[in-house]
C-alpha cells in the first residue's frame, strides 16, 4: 500500500461485487447468501468463497426492512459500568442471540429527569427497530407510553402497572421485605433506610418503601433518607442518625451500602460492631469476599423472560393483553449486619 492510500478508507463491498466475482447475477448471490433458492453445490460454494474473500458483510437491517420485516430490537440500558446492568446486558445479548434476534444498544448514565433516555429511544426508533427493551428504572411510564403506539415495549427489571408496556421485572417490594425481616431478626429497632428517590431510581424507591412498611409494622423506629442517583448522597445524614442512636443503615443498592461502609470507616466506625449495613443487588464483584448483606436479584430470569416476551410480541403480534412477569431473588445474609 502506498503512503497516499494509508489514510483512504476502503470502499464498502456490495452484493454486486460478490455477484461479479462469483460470475452470477445479483439476485442469485443475494438468495444464496440468505440460504434461499436452489443452486448447485459448486455455485453456492463459489458465492460463499467470493463473499469471504472480498470481506462482504450483509446489511441485516436493510435486508429485513426490504422484506417488510425486521428481527432487530432496540435496547436502552442504564450505565453498563454498574455490575447489575452489565450482567443484565450480557444475559439479554445471549438470550437474543439464542432466539435469533439482533439487539441495537444505547447506554445512558445519570439522567434523573429521563430527557436523555427519551432522546435515545427516538434514535432507536429512527433505526427502524421492531421493538424496544428498556432496561432502566429512570424513565417513567408517561415518557414511555407514546412509544408504545409505534412498537411493542418490554421493560427489563422495573415493574410497570399502567398502559401497554410489558414487563419482566424484579419483585422489589419482596426484596425490601426480605432485608427488613432479616434486620428485625437481628434485633434492630432503630433503623435508617437510605435510597434513591423515585425520580432517580424507581426500583430503589419500591425497595425502600417495603423496608419502611415492614419495619414500622414490627414496631421499629425508621428514619427515611431519599437521595439522588449518586450512591454517596445521603450518607452523611445516615451516619448522623447512627450517632443519634440508630443501629442499622439499610441501603436500597449495594453501591450505597459500600458508600456507607467507606464513610463509616473514615469516621472511625466499625461495621458491624458500631452499625449494621445492608444493600441490594448481589452482583458486585467480590461481594462474597466483602461479606455484603444483600439480596441477589434474579438477573438471568428477567433477561430470559424479557427477550422471550419480545419474541412472542414480534412473532404473534400484540394481542392487546399486557404481559407482566415478576421474579424474586434470594437473601444473602453476609457479615455486614449482625445482632444488636
Amino acid at each position: 500500500m502506498s503512503s497516499s492510500d494509508a489514510g483512504t478508507p476502503a470502499l464498502r463491498v456490495t452484493i454486486s461485487d460478490v455477484a461479479a466475482a462469483a460470475g452470477v447475477s445479483r439476485a442469485t448471490a443475494t438468495r444464496a447468501l440468505k440460504g434461499e433458492g436452489r443452486f448447485s453445490p459448486e455455485t453456492q460454494q463459489r458465492i460463499l468463497e467470493a463473499a469471504e474473500r472480498l470481506g462482504y458483510v450483509r446489511n441485516t437491517v436493510a435486508a429485513e426492512l426490504a422484506a417488510g420485516r425486521t428481527g432487530t430490537v432496540g435496547l436502552m440500558l442504564r450505565d453498563a459500568s454498574n455490575p447489575a446492568y452489565g450482567l443484565l446486558f450480557s444475559r439479554l445479548q445471549d438470550e437474543a442471540h439464542r432466539r435469533g434476534l439482533d439487539l441495537v444498544t444505547v447506554t445512558i448514565g445519570a439522567d434523573e429527569q429521563g430527557a436523555k433516555q427519551v432522546n435515545a429511544l427516538h434514535r432507536l426508533l429512527g433505526m427502524r427497530v421492531a421493538g424496544l427493551i428498556v432496561a432502566t428504572g429512570g424513565i417513567s411510564a408517561a415518557q414511555l407510553e407514546p412509544f408504545a403506539d409505534q412498537v411493542p415495549i418490554v421493560r427489563a427489571g422495573r415493574v410497570e402497572s399502567v398502559g401497554r408496556i410489558h414487563t419482566a421485572h424484579y419483585d422489589d417490594p419482596t426484596h425490601g421485605r426480605l432485608l427488613a425481616s432479616h434486620v428485625l431478626s437481628l434485633g434492630h429497632r432503630n433503623v435508617v433506610v437510605l435510597a434513591g428517590g423515585p425520580e432517580a431510581s424507581y426500583p430503589e424507591h419500591l425497595r425502600a418503601m417495603a423496608m419502611r412498611e415492614t419495619l414500622i409494622n414490627a414496631g421499629a423506629s425508621v428514619t427515611m433518607i431519599s437521595a439522588g442517583a449518586a450512591p454517596e448522597e445521603g450518607v452523611d445524614e445516615a451516619l448522623g442518625s447512627v450517632r443519634a442512636g440508630a443501629t442499622a443503615v439499610m441501603c436500597a443498592s449495594d453501591y450505597r451500602q459500600l458508600a456507607v461502609m467507606r464513610a463509616a470507616r473514615a469516621a472511625g466506625l466499625t461495621v458491624p460492631s458500631d452499625l449494621s449495613v445492608t444493600g441490594c443487588d448481589g452482583i458486585l464483584p467480590g461481594a462474597d469476599l466483602l461479606g455484603l448483606t444483600t439480596v441477589r436479584i434474579p438477573v438471568e430470569d428477567v433477561a430470559a423472560a424479557a427477550v422471550e416476551t419480545m419474541q412472542g410480541l414480534l412473532t404473534s403480534g400484540d394481542t392487546g393483553e399486557t404481559v407482566r412477569r415478576s421474579f424474586s431473588g434470594v437473601l444473602v445474609p453476609g457479615t455486614t449486619a449482625a445482632a444488636v
